[in-house]
């Protein structure tokens, strides 16, 4: 990326309060271009904590959703029940700013334990705010909290059931949402001034992306790049025309593909595809069946495991059986849990044409893989690190276990040759970038979960936990 002008205007406690371009901010979820990557002139710092460079810190209602900075601004999302909440808080001190609220009808079906119907992180331009909401819809806000436009939708109904995942993006003047969803999935643009649909391309075969669109610049043109159900498309930004295919890929999508030394890159592990197959359809009656009707009704699953197991109840009647595992086993069989690197110029069905080469080992369930200093990084649950040469596919490292076990939800992200891990237990991992394995320079231990991305904006990092939303700075 080219670097741009940019303008520092008031510096108070070491916080950047104002700033010209994007690169000086982070605009949407993991930054400028979804990339993971602070602007080169970051410098957050190494060592953060509950109590260790805290510059402030405030309460905020749970919800996963991450932080979206410009400015003197951080925006969230929240739910606050029963509204939902777009909030803007000052940078410099952390206070509340505004709060607008929205109710919605009908709140959509989600994850008790890890989802939210605030689960989307805003993207801002500098000018609009832009919040989705799948129980809701889009709603724009200037800086001020004044409303520019609302866009109410159907409440999702997401594939598995889990809740929306995906947040919006803008890009050239359009706001860019993954509409994927049981029945009805679409990739939508709208005019980020009015709202207004610019247009709106079916995608009648996916309901399994719950990723972010990602932007890829090749041969003099923008492409959404969006995955879903085993397969991972290209479209073309100015009209949303589908470009490109790449078949048998993961099924269930959480990742947001990357970018970088001329190749995109797609990383992403579901449960049940080549490398961890279900378990047989009699083996999950055994466990589940209670009055051996040969039937599941979702009722007779404990309430721990009802939230995931429901996704298998794909015509959504109340009980599984053997037609929607006849379901599931078909979808298996398209899927394989795989990372690949796409070089440019494919239009059509570029599967093998185009993927220049594939990675199947320990390979990230939530987090998105960064590209930083000239190499792929990606962080699998129990806090199993890799990390590869872009142009081969080979390791310089493989599996890696950085320390903290247990899931990992937050994706990485990087400055300063540094990069940051969070994982969902609460403990965060400062990793020096590069190197035959990775050193780990620094470790906290926040004492509540971690699922939002962390922001790096100049010398301050922004991360919200459980019940907070804190401030780092040297």
């Amino acid at each position: 990326m080219l670097p741009r002008p940019w303008l520092l205007c008031v510096l108070s406690l070491g916080v950047v309060l104002c700033a010209s371009d994007a690169t000086e901010n982070w605009p949407q979820f993991r930054g400028v271009d979804g990339a993971g990557v602070a602007a080169p002139e970051a410098r957050p710092p190494l060592k953060i904590g509950p109590a260790e460079n805290v510059l402030w810190r405030v309460d905020v209602p749970w919800s996963p959703s991450s932080p979206c900075v410009w400015g003197d601004r951080i925006f969230l999302t929240t739910f606050a029940e029963p509204n939902l909440e777009v909030r803007a808080y000052d940078r410099a001190t952390g206070k509340l700013l505004w709060t607008r609220a929205l109710k919605p009808e009908g709140i959509e079906e989600f994850h008790r334990v890890d989802g939210s119907p605030a689960a989307s992180t805003p993207a801002t331009d500098g000018k609009h705010v832009v919040s989705y909401f799948g129980s809701w819809g889009l709603v724009c806000h200037d800086f001020a909290g004044k409303e520019l436009w609302r866009r109410p939708m159907p409440v999702a109904e997401s594939g598995g059931r889990f809740g929306t995942g995906t947040s919006p993006i803008i890009v050239g003047g359009r706001v860019l949402l993954n509409r994927d969803q049981y029945r009805y999935s679409t990739l939508l643009a709208v005019a980020v001034a009015t709202g207004a649909t610019v247009w709106e391309t079916p995608r009648p075969e996916s309901s399994g992306s719950f990723g972010t669109p990602a932007i890829w610049q090749q041969g003099g043109a923008e492409e959404v790049v969006l995955a879903g159900s085993a397969q991972l498309k290209g479209y073309d930004l100015a009209s949303g025309a589908e470009r490109w295919t790449i078949t048998n890929v993961t099924g269930t999508v959480c990742t947001t593909p990357v970018v970088g030394e001329g190749l995109l890159f797609f990383a992403a592990w579901s449960p049940g595809q080549a490398d961890s197959p279900r378990q047989t359809w009699e083996a999950f009656l055994k466990a589940h069946d209670k009055n051996g009707d040969g039937i599941v009704a979702l009722e007779e699953i404990d309430v721990a495991r009802r939230d995931y197991l429901r996704a298998f109840d794909r015509n959504r009647d109340g009980k599984i059986t053997t037609e929607d595992w006849d379901r599931i086993k078909a979808g298996d069989a398209r899927a394989e849990n795989v990372l690949i690197a796409v070089k440019p110029g494919g239009r059509g069905d570029i599967s093998e044409s185009h993927v220049t080469w594939k990675y199947r080992r320990a390979l990230p369930y939530v987090p998105s893989p960064l590209f930083y200093g000239g190499r792929l990084y990606f962080v699998r649950d129990q806090g199993l690190m890799s990390s590869l040469d872009p142009k081969t596919g080979e390791p310089f490292y493989a599996q890696e276990r950085l320390g903290p076990p247990g899931n990992y939800y937050a994706s990485p992200v990087a400055a300063d040759g540094r990069i940051y891990v969070a994982s969902l237990p609460g403990k965060v991992s400062v990793v020096q970038a590069g190197g035959a394995k990775p050193e780990v320079l620094h470790t906290a231990d926040f004492g509540e979960r971690i699922l939002a991305t962390p922001a790096l904006v100049g010398k301050n990092l922004y991360l919200r936990t459980q019940t907070k939303l804190y401030a780092f700075g040297e």
